[in-house]
């Protein structure tokens, strides 16, 4: 689909902010604010836009901690519909928070979170192996979440970084 510039031009906006309200919008792209949401919501409704995310960092918060796992996926691909009907399986699990078909040594990398290492352990074992076609897994636990979505999650990116220079 060919967008116009004005649509572009809010997409890259709310790519950086996704707070920034309809106002604001309008004032760095000298538009009505009316045309502004109207171009919004077009872009939400064609699924150009598909959410706002909220970044939430759950560990920090007594009782909701979580445990993240990227899981390398081997498939053989079915004929007539590739990897799609095996990903298909995949993604309807609520434990699922991303997947994505790759190149390389592994066709699908997908990312999950549970409570413990034992509630992820029987996802692999008892949903993700048993799935027809899966070859192999191999799953990676997130030990620490340093940047996610261009959001510095450490909390030290107002540390001074510089170099300390002494005669």
């Amino acid at each position: 689909m060919k967008l116009t510039n004005q649509e572009l031009n809010i997409l890259a906006i709310l790519d950086e902010n996704h707070n920034v309200s309809a106002k604001s919008i309008a004032m760095q792209l000298e538009m009505t604010e009316e045309n502004v949401y109207t171009l919004i919501k077009k872009l939400e409704e064609e699924k150009i836009i598909v959410s706002y995310p909220t970044l939430i960092d759950w560990n920090k918060i007594e009782g909701k901690e979580t445990i993240v796992a990227m899981i390398d996926v081997k498939v053989t691909p079915q004929r007539g519909v590739g990897f799609n009907e095996i990903a298909e399986q995949i993604y309807r699990y609520p434990e699922v928070r991303s997947l994505y078909l790759m190149s390389g040594t592994y066709d699908l990398s997908v990312t999950i979170e549970g409570k413990t290492m034992q509630e992820i352990a029987l996802f692999v074992s008892n949903k993700l192996a048993t799935i027809e076609n899966v070859v192999s897994t191999t799953t990676h636990f997130m030990l620490k979440k340093y940047k996610h979505d261009g959001v510095i999650i450490d909390g030290n990116e107002d540390k001074d970084r510089r170099m300390v220079v002494s005669p």
